[in-house]
């Protein structure tokens, strides 16, 4: 499976972006899919997941209720809406992939079998 970021850009605070996660593959239907985020100078962090099929999202506190994850499989494709944007929630987004058989939403970066290159997300004041 090879996955790839796209979507980020330059927003301003109270604004609104869509990422995706394109995945080539056609087991793709097979994996549980997070978002993380690394700002600069800062760990890189778990933002939200969706299991392998769709059933099941986790989001963390920073973004819950303004962040929206999805999937749509026949596409091969997961999302995460962005709404309400912060200045704090700049950073370089990615997406991974864990196995269906892994704990969904896993916040330790060796949890997950693939990665993407990552979007950079840009909130200015």
């Amino acid at each position: 499976v090879q996955l790839q970021a796209s979507g980020g850009g330059l927003v301003q605070a109270g604004g609104s972006l869509r990422l995706s996660c394109a995945a080539s593959g056609r087991t793709f239907s097979s994996y549980h899919v997070s978002w993380f985020r690394q700002a600069p100078g800062k760990e890189r962090e778990f933002a939200a997941a969706i299991s392998w099929g769709g059933g099941r999202t986790m989001y963390a506190a920073s973004v819950k209720g303004r962040f929206t994850i999805s999937r749509d499989n026949a596409k091969n494709t997961v999302y995460l809406q962005m709404n309400s944007l912060k200045p704090e929630d700049t950073a370089v987004y990615y997406c991974a992939a864990a196995l269906y058989a892994k704990p969904v939403g896993a916040t330790g970066r060796l949890e997950y079998d693939y990665w993407g290159q990552g979007t950079q997300v840009t909130v200015s004041s």
